[in-house]
């Protein structure tokens, strides 16, 4: 392949419309939302930039630093399940046969042809007090009373809906079900590319399963977890249709606060800034993993 030095009238030609549409379309309202952040309201529709910080110092009041923190708790417990669910998932997948193995990765990728918002309604009509887990909770629980009648025992209590719905359990299991892929993909990713040999290797000189898993497989799939928690974590953590949708009055994340900045009270430089601070502590985030990445490589 040729140095691309050579070439550069070619590599500019083929690079600037994707760099004209990464200008325009992210870095310029990026940039517009950014001067926002330090400017204020001047009527309803007029915002001046002051270069005031007065609103990061409102965005870090304990008020807010408490939905940041229940959003990072709510993110990190997501990524955790879809962690200790997507691992034997992609597991199955890299170990399954040819035959079986794209129809499988086929299933994985399926819920990306469908709509979030499609998806989200989905949800909400199996987990409500009338939907499908409710009514067949209700059936097998008249089944059961109904046994427990014939065989002489007093009958069960009316069955009471769950509260699936509405709470912090339904805005966990909603954001697991839509990142479950976002963690299966990379973790797949790094464990087809195995030497499987190191495994027959370590099953053949008496280490159990669970023993080759953590100490044979787990490590040389590292990359992929990494990857898989970072694309599973930041996406969770800026997550706004499910809370929205699923969630009650004390389930919204910080990207709800920030929608209401927007649409509701009107405060755009306040929105703005709680948006950045969110983006601040991303890439912090993923700058300390970078770093304990390079220095764990060093060692090496």
């Amino acid at each position: 392949m040729e140095d691309w030095k050579r070439q550069r009238g070619l590599f500019a030609a083929v690079a600037l419309a994707p760099t004209l549409w990464l200008l325009l379309f992210f870095i310029v309202p990026l940039a517009i939302m950014w001067a926002f952040s330090f400017g204020t309201n001047e009527g309803l529709t007029t915002i001046k930039i002051t270069g005031t910080f007065g609103n990061y110092a409102r965005a870090v009041e304990p008020l807010y630093l408490e939905i940041f923190g229940k959003s990072v708790a709510v993110a990190a417990l997501t990524t955790a399940i879809c962690l200790f669910v997507g691992f034997p998932i992609a597991m199955a997948i890299s170990f399954a046969s040819a035959k079986w193995k794209p129809w499988l990765l086929l299933l994985i990728m399926l819920p990306f042809w469908t709509n979030l918002l499609i998806r989200t309604y989905a949800l909400l009509s199996l987990l409500g007090t009338r939907g499908v887990v409710n009514q067949l909770i209700g059936w097998a629980w008249a089944k059961a009373s109904a046994l427990l009648v014939l065989i002489g025992a007093g009958p069960l209590a009316a069955y009471e809906p769950l509260p699936l719905l509405y709470n912090n359990f339904a805005v966990v299991f909603g954001l697991v079900y839509v990142h479950l892929p976002f963690m299966v993909l990379p973790l797949y990713a790094a464990l087809d590319r195995l030497d499987k040999s190191l495994i027959e290797a370590s099953l053949d000189l008496g280490a159990g399963h669970w023993t080759t898993i953590n100490r044979i497989i787990v490590p040389l799939a590292a990359p992929g977890i990494i990857s898989g928690v970072i694309i599973t974590f930041v996406p969770a953590l800026g997550s706004y249709l499910t809370p929205d949708l699923m969630g009650g009055t004390d389930s919204q994340m910080i990207a709800n606060v920030v929608e209401r900045q927007f649409k509701r009270a009107n405060d755009w430089p306040f929105g703005a800034a709680l948006s950045f601070v969110l983006m601040y502590a991303t890439f912090i985030l993923i700058a300390f993993q970078a770093l304990r990445n390079r220095k764990a490589e060093a060692r090496h």
